[in-house]
């Protein structure tokens, strides 16, 4: 310490075992460390949350806006409706020998006369599903009651096998009301009943 020129005084002059004397502070307090780390540690936790969360949001993985409910669709169908004034030609798509007949027969049970129901082998032996074709919207209630009647059918609208005019005959034979049916795959191991 540099020397004063002032005079001493009482405060000059220390007892050598006083320790501090005129310093009022506290004292540290020896727990203090783990209250630091546990701050940084909420700190860190709070921070790491917040950002995965804001990488989700950027992704488009969370939503922030409430999408609304999906409206159920009420798909509307045609009402079934059994008229026997169609004729009706049924093809075998399938392997299997017999079924175009066996149908044919349950079609005129359900009323349709024999002479209007016709048979014939498909041009494909691995058609898939049973289905009943019609070719105007109108004729869709017949189309849906014979695919009901037989047991399990599709219908599909298609201009597949219906009838064409033929310009040498005074007739309109494209007025006529048919209905074909593909016989599929899924009645080759039984027909089913409806």
């Amino acid at each position: 310490m540099a020397r004063s020129t002032f005079p001493r005084d009482r405060f000059d002059d220390l007892p050598a075992d006083a320790g501090r004397v005129g310093a009022h502070r506290a004292e540290r307090p020896r727990s203090r460390g783990w209250v630091v780390f546990l701050w940084a540690a909420l700190a860190t936790l709070v921070l790491v949350i917040v950002g995965i969360f804001g990488v989700l949001v950027a992704s488009g993985r969370i939503s922030l806006s409430s999408d609304p409910a999906p409206t159920p669709t009420v798909e509307e169908t045609t009402p079934a409706v059994i008229d026997t004034a169609y004729s009706v030609v049924v093809l075998n798509g399938t392997a299997d020998e017999g079924l175009s007949g066996n149908l044919r027969d349950r079609i005129v049970e359900l009323g349709w006369p024999g002479d209007a129901v016709q048979t014939g082998d498909s041009d494909t032996t691995d058609f898939a599903t049973t289905t009943v074709y019609y070719l105007r919207p109108d004729d869709e209630q017949a189309a849906r009651g014979l695919a009901d009647a037989i047991g399990g059918a599709e219908i599909s609208q298609s201009d597949f096998l219906q009838p064409t005019d033929d310009p040498n005959t005074p007739d309109d034979e494209s007025a006529e009301k048919r209905l074909v049916v593909v016989i599929g795959l899924d009645r080759a191991a039984g027909q089913p009943t409806p």
